[in-house]
Formats: structure tokens, sequence, C-alpha cells
């Protein structure tokens, strides 16, 4: 799901479980682009990344592509955020692996929803004013165990990865229920 308020994904959904992440060994693109299927008034554009300080910060990791094509589209700006390049490359990065790890233990499907959090004081970069989230979210729901906890990360670069919050947290923090009828969280 997009904004096009704030150029950035609102969130975004995968499913993983261990077929899926064993697949995902592809050679990684690396070839950012401005996604034509957004009108040009609601993306952003590599112009608005340049010189900004920010890495583009994907929500739906790289790493978790399966094939070529899903690798190749994961570099759409529109599964990018505006990301501490310390936060991206360090704790943020571990929370990724660690996700992967889990779906290859888990008995069946983990679905892992990603986004950013703005708050009152974002800044944005770039000509199109792309907001800068304050935090980030990865909810963890594990299909077979009917479990769900959240990573919750501030968007700076001391930044550590610090313990799972509960679902319950989250959707307090966000005020998005992402997985209506989830009773139990970890």
């Amino acid at each position: 799901m997009h904004s096009g308020e704030t150029r950035t994904p609102v969130f975004v959904a995968e499913r993983l479980n261990r077929q899926a992440v064993q697949d995902a060994d592809e050679k990684r693109a690396d070839k950012f682009f401005a996604d034509a299927r957004l009108p040009r008034a609601e993306r952003s554009e590599l112009s608005d990344y340049k010189g900004s300080g920010y890495a583009r910060g994907h929500m739906a990791p790289a790493g978790d592509m399966p094939t070529p094509a899903a690798m190749a589209q994961s570099f759409s700006l529109a599964n990018m955020v505006p990301q501490s390049q310390k936060q991206n490359s360090g704790p943020w990065a571990k929370i990724e692996k660690d996700t992967r790890h889990y779906a290859l233990r888990a008995k069946g499907d983990v679905f892992v929803i990603t986004g950013p959090v703005f708050d009152q004081s974002s800044t944005t970069i770039g000509a199109n004013k792309v907001r800068v989230p304050s935090h980030l979210f990865k909810l963890v729901y594990d299909a077979s165990t009917n479990r769900a906890w959240a990573h919750w990360q501030a968007n700076a670069d001391g930044t550590k990865a610090g313990p799972p919050i509960s679902y319950r947290e989250l959707v307090q923090r966000t005020g998005l229920s992402l997985l209506p009828g989830i009773l139990q969280d970890d």
C-alpha cells in the first residue's frame, strides 16, 4: 500500500516460509528506479534521495526475493523510505536477517508487514518532499502458532536493536490493526 502524501509505502506485506527463504538466493540487483505505475505527483524520484544523507531503505528486503524479477521489483522507490544509513545497514539489517532465520525454522507460513511511522515533526527530502519516518516497524505473524510480535526502531543513527514489542503495543503506537482477529501476541 502506497501513500501519495508521504511518497512512501504505508506498509508492505510478505509471505515467507522455509521454501521461500531457501529460494531467496538471488544476486542483488541494486538498480533503484522510480515506479512509473504511480502518478508523478505521488511518487518519489531518484533525485529526492541524492545528497539527502539517507539510504533508500527497503521495506520488503531484497534479501527476501526468490526470483530475478522479484529482486528487480524490490528496488522500486515505491518500496523505499528515507532511512538512516547506519540504522539501515546495522540494526535493521539484523532484524531482516533474524526474520528470515525465523521463517526457516517455522512450521508454515510467516507473514511479515513492514512500514514507516511518521510523527508531527517529520522532515522531508528532495523536491518531491518525501517524508522521513521517525520510526519503522516490522510485524511478524506465524500462522501455524497464531502468534505475532513486532520490531520497533527509531530511524536514527544511534539506534540499537531492542526486544520485540507485542502486537497490541504496535497497534497502540501506530493505530493500525494490521491483523484483525489475532488473540495471542509474543
